[in-house]
């Protein structure tokens, strides 16, 4: 008698070939991760967060954290979309924030929306206490013990970058970093702990002594190199953290000035989502800090005629690739042109008010310099009104009595 397997049944043997084999493959390259991560829900709804469809990454992970209740990981999932979705729709994903210390020195714009805050902070909340619940269990759950550190540091990525309250975060962040060491303390082959530890180290590292006393992290070191060399193994084998981690590491390279590893790194991440607008933004950024100013500036016009194409890129923010448009053509000495791309970006819909306020300070400064004065206060006068006293704000209001000079 001949055997007829039902369509349905036969995708799920298929699908389960699939998972043996990237079983076995993780096996074989000695990576161990929670099993929840292999999902094909999961994966699915990877795709479309690293292609900046955060709304059907949200919805994805929702629907796997009802299948999976009580499940940190699986919580510590939705949570990783939630913010990454906030920190988007905010303009706070843009790496030139970060590429120097003055977002750490200086006062900026933001509106924190308090309906997603909450439901941010209770989803952080909801999986260290399920973690917890494990962890009370076996302390030496590996997966618990990854699932709360990981949601220590994405609840330590808002609060410092959304709510600027650095000592709050950096407190987290050695909780954080305490829970991923015990992890790679039990199993070392765990490597997707090793983002968080990573970053810890090479932010700790990096951070100025006055700012470690004033957050009350002074005596605690870290270390650059060790950082990155964590990273890059993240980075290339890192189940969940892989892209993540190569993220991480262009930005640092980025702060180190070593731009030529930076867009190797952003090369490798491109050539996966080559429909993911940040790391084409990325690139484009990292060859105007490179001093490849045309290149540069060719770079962030094809990203704009690129999202001419219907569909091209699923959520592009125009103002970011505008912004960074006016500054390589500031870089050139192509002061009208610049002047006009900062003014597209402070004017995008949906800008940001820490973007807005940026935008028409570096346009107004451009207007000056190209001996536009009358359209230069115009650009001061609007950067006042964007919105609250902010470093950039003061800044402004000096413009408006002494025309800049380039000084």
């Amino acid at each position: 008698m001949k055997l007829k397997m039902a369509p349905f049944k036969m995708r799920d043997w298929a699908l389960g070939l699939a998972l043996l084999a990237t079983a076995s493959l993780c096996r074989a390259s000695g990576v161990h991760t929670n099993p929840l991560n292999h999902d094909p829900l999961v994966r699915e709804a990877y795709e479309h967060f690293y292609n900046l469809d955060y709304p059907g990454s949200v919805q994805r992970f929702k629907r796997f954290h009802e299948e999976h209740p009580g499940d940190p990981q699986a919580t510590a999932l939705l949570l990783n979309a939630e913010i990454f979705q906030e920190l988007y729709r905010l303009d706070m994903l843009d790496t030139t924030f970060y590429a120097n210390d003055g977002f750490l020195t200086g006062r900026h714009a933001t509106e924190e929306d308090p309906v997603t805050r909450d439901r941010i902070l209770g989803l952080a909340d909801e999986v260290v206490h399920e973690a917890d619940w494990r962890l009370g269990r076996n302390p030496n759950d590996i997966d618990a013990l990854f699932a709360r550190g990981w949601a220590r540091s994405l609840r330590c990525t808002y609060v410092a970058m959304v709510e600027r309250a650095f000592g709050a975060g950096f407190h987290l962040a050695n909780k954080a970093r305490d829970d991923e060491a015990r992890v790679l303390q039990l199993d070392p082959d765990y490597v997707d702990a090793k983002l968080v530890v990573g970053v810890y180290q090479y932010v700790v590292g990096a951070l100025p002594l006055p700012f470690k006393f004033l957050i009350g992290f002074a005596g605690i070191t870290g270390s650059k190199s060790a950082g990155l060399a964590l990273l890059n193994d993240a980075g290339k084998r890192g189940v969940i953290t892989s892209l993540e981690a190569r993220t991480v590491m262009a930005l640092f390279l980025r702060r180190e000035s070593r731009y030529k590893e930076a867009i190797q790194v952003v090369r490798s991440l491109k050539s996966e989502y080559p429909h993911d607008f940040l790391f084409c933004l990325e690139e484009a950024n990292l060859r105007k800090d490179d001093g490849e100013g045309m290149v540069a500036v060719d770079a962030y016009r094809e990203i704009l005629a690129d999202n001419a194409n219907p569909g091209y890129f699923a959520d592009a923010q125009l103002e970011l690739a505008y912004f960074g448009l006016g500054d390589a053509l500031r870089g050139q000495r192509h002061y009208l042109e610049a002047a006009e791309a900062y003014e597209e970006s402070a004017w995008t819909r949906n800008v940001g008010p820490e973007l807005k306020i940026r935008s028409l300070l570096a346009a107004g400064e451009c207007r000056d310099l190209n001996g536009e004065r009358q359209l230069a206060v115009k650009d001061y006068q609007a950067a006042i009104s964007a919105g609250p006293n902010t470093s950039r704000v003061d800044t402004a209001r000096k413009r408006l009595h002494n025309p800049y000079k380039g000084n």
